[in-house]
């Protein structure tokens, strides 16, 4: 099982639309795929389909139970003709108070989400992040086996890169196997000369850490508001294009023995 953690510190980076749209390529490879949403947002929760859930990925950070996990998964409304549709353990507002909570712990903290993964079996879990360093992000990190870095070509990406790769070389210090970094996914490229600067600025200051960028389009949108895959969207402008930018980035990053469906 390959899980992948989407982390960055800064906000607005759209880390939630790359895990969606690493959902759909699985959804249409008929890749066993889970989601986990750790974001009291809960964005990947609603774009997956998942509204007002009975339980949520609180349950399991609230105390070490290893393979809570796997009462907690629901299945996404994705279409199942078509592709197959993702496992969620989906995030409510309530996991917002969950942070403070945790700190109140000094010995299991960072890994409770490790825990309750213990004999969970999927080909790919995704675990989609909050937008800040604390612990639900650092649980994250804990459970992963890498991490996918999500950011976008604007003024600072390349300090913002610097900062969580510094701190994934912490965390990983700190594990008995090592966290390795997937990429740097570079997300809403636009077609503006300034994006150019920043994804030029990135790729010279972290070179082929950073993959193909998945450029700004209003179907990922759409789809993510739709709780659809982008990849059934059809005929929707921009539909396939992006489709297709999520597909490389799938290949690039999941092992090659799951992106096959072996």
């Amino acid at each position: 099982m390959q899980v992948l953690t989407l982390v960055n510190q800064k906000g607005g980076v759209g880390k939630t639309t790359v895990a969606l749209g690493l959902a759909a390529s699985a959804w249409a490879r008929q890749v066993d795929c889970l989601v986990i949403d750790i974001d009291p947002q809960g964005n990947a929760t609603t774009g997956l389909g998942i509204w007002n859930p009975p339980f949520s990925i609180d349950h399991a950070l609230a105390e070490e139970r290893p393979g809570s996990i796997a009462s907690l998964r629901a299945t996404s409304t994705w279409p199942a003709d078509g592709g197959r549709p993702p496992s969620v353990v989906p995030a409510t507002p309530a996991l917002a108070a969950r942070e403070p909570q945790l700190m109140t712990d000094p010995i299991g903290a960072n890994n409770r989400l490790a825990v309750a993964l213990e004999g969970v079996d999927h080909e790919i879990v995704i675990i989609d992040c909050p937008p800040s360093l604390g612990l639900l992000t650092v649980n994250g990190m804990f459970a992963a086996d890498q991490a996918l870095i999500v950011t976008e070509p604007g003024a600072w990406a390349s300090d913002g890169v610097n900062q969580i790769l510094r701190t994934v070389e912490r965390i990983s210090a700190r594990r008995t196997v090592p966290l390795t970094v997937a990429g740097v996914a570079v997300n809403r490229m636009g077609r503006t000369r300034d994006a150019r600067y920043w994804d030029e600025q990135l790729r010279t200051d972290h070179g082929s850490m950073v993959l193909p960028a998945v450029r700004l389009r209003a179907a990922v949108t759409e789809a993510a508001a739709n709780s659809l895959p982008i990849h059934a969207l059809g005929s929707r402008p921009g539909a396939r294009e992006a489709a297709a930018e999520f597909d490389t980035l799938f290949d690039l990053i999941v092992n090659t023995e799951v992106s096959n469906g072996v």
